[in-house]
């Protein structure tokens, strides 16, 4: 997130000078690193780069109206003033943490002033999912009239959060999590401007990195710390977890990362990799996910990519379910575990999930037609009359106990919805199915 003071920045200020060297400069590490141009933006080459989106429009002299689509600390802020820079547009920004109705419309009321002296805005909105609906469709004037090119930075996914008419409006660009590469990077640069090396072994700086997850903001904030203290003799990996605190994994259990991460979950479930279903479960529960919430979605998986070719799936899933309620956390949570890596491990099937939409959708065509007469119950003298039940072959009865009757509709042929896949306990469902198929066919002809 940007600084305070620059939360409601509405100046002319000229470009950014180079970041100072050490002593020069009480601001903080990461402000004191911010590139100067677009090409010393780490990480984000694939925007910034030449072929990139930003590259061209930067090359072009023409800026769109955008929004910024990435994880916290990987360079939105940052951009967007250096797009203002770059191609000579004034910059104001504000956060949609802190900023109004009346904000908003002193913000647009300068820069119409400055349109009408010849200068156009760059208006940068720090968090822009946070604004409601009616505020984003106050922007929407204001971008189409050219007052402002609006530069939106998001931690969200825009489809979710932001209205169908302000993206229409803006081209969305998705920045990416800084690699393991691009954070070393950053700090080599902090050594430069500190003109001393962290106090860190080689491993714990490969640590250090790690735990940083993808954050460049926080990892210079770490960096700035351990610049801070006076140590003796470089930090070894078990040092550096004493002094600092690893960073928690980004994870709103109602936004996208939450549906993204069960998602995941589900998928490697069905691509029958126990490890990897084992690893987005420990996401989960650990971030604080509500374990009730994991288990809808294991009995989910059980039905739609298990189905009967272990039918025990479900079963486990409940049982996981009655013992979690048990246990309670953690104890409990074992037991989500151990159905996870059943499902995981289980044949698979999606058959009857098929059968399931196959038959949904015949039922709706279909309409209202009545079963044969011969399964009719008659219950009344009437009914018996009218055929109801006649000439019904009770199975029990019959050789093998299975008559061969015919049960669909008059008007509808015999339809085929479920197909076993062959897999697991299908496999002997299927013989099943065969073997009444000839039978079928023997007697009713």
């Amino acid at each position: 997130m940007a600084r305070m003071a620059d939360l409601f920045s509405d100046t002319d200020a000229p470009p950014a000078s180079p970041p100072p060297t050490r002593g020069t400069d009480a601001a903080p590490l990461a402000d004191r690193l911010r590139p100067a141009a677009l090409d010393q933006v780490i990480g984000q080459e694939h925007l910034t780069g030449q072929s990139g989106a930003i590259g061209r429009m930067v090359a072009a002299g023409r800026l769109s109206s955008l929004i910024l689509w990435g994880p916290p600390g990987t360079g939105k802020t940052t951009i967007a003033r250096l797009l203002a820079d770059a191609v000579g547009l004034r910059f104001a920004a504000i956060s949609a943490v802190f900023s109004g109705v009346a904000d908003l419309k002193k913000v647009f009321a300068e820069a119409e002033a400055h349109a009408r002296a010849g200068r156009r805005t760059l208006l940068f909105v720090d968090e822009i999912h946070r604004f409601n609906r009616a505020q984003q469709d106050g922007f929407l004037p204001f971008v189409e009239n050219g007052t402002v090119v609006l530069v939106g930075a998001t931690t969200e996914n825009p489809s979710f959060e932001l209205n169908a008419a302000l993206l229409s409006r803006a081209q969305v660009l998705v920045l990416e999590r800084l690699s393991a590469a691009a954070l070393d990077e950053l700090l080599t640069r902090a050594e430069a401007i500190e003109e001393r090396p962290l106090p860190l072994t080689t491993e714990a700086r490969d640590a250090l990195v790690a735990a940083a997850d993808g954050d460049g903001r926080f990892l210079l904030n770490q960096a700035e710390t351990l610049f801070a203290v006076n140590l003796s003799e470089p930090l070894d990996p078990a040092g550096l977890s004493a002094l600092l605190q690893r960073r928690v994994a980004v994870y709103d259990k109602d936004r996208e990362g939450h549906y993204g991460v069960i998602s995941a979950l589900h998928k490697s479930i069905r691509g029958s990799d126990p490890q990897a279903a084992l690893y987005y479960l420990a996401r989960m529960l650990t971030a604080g996910e509500e374990p009730l919430y994991v288990l809808r979605r294991l009995a989910r998986a059980a039905v739609e990519d298990i189905g009967l070719a272990d039918p025990q799936a479900l079963q486990i899933c409940m049982a996981a379910k009655d013992a979690y309620d048990f246990l309670g956390s953690p104890e409990g949570e074992l037991a989500i575990a151990q159905a996870c890596v059943y499902l995981a491990t289980a044949p698979k099937s999606n058959a009857v999930y098929t059968a399931q939409k196959a038959a949904w959708a015949v039922a709706k065509e279909s309409g209202s037609l009545s079963p044969p007469k011969h399964i009719l119950g008659a219950p009344t003298r009437l009914m018996r009359d009218m055929g109801y039940g006649a000439g019904y072959a009770y199975d029990h009865d019959a050789e093998d106990a299975f008559s061969g009757a015919d049960y669909w509709p008059d008007a509808l042929p015999p339809q085929r919805f479920y197909e076993p896949s062959g897999r697991g306990f299908e496999k002997r469902i299927a013989e099943r199915l065969a073997w009444w198929d000839e039978r079928r066919t023997t007697r009713q002809s």
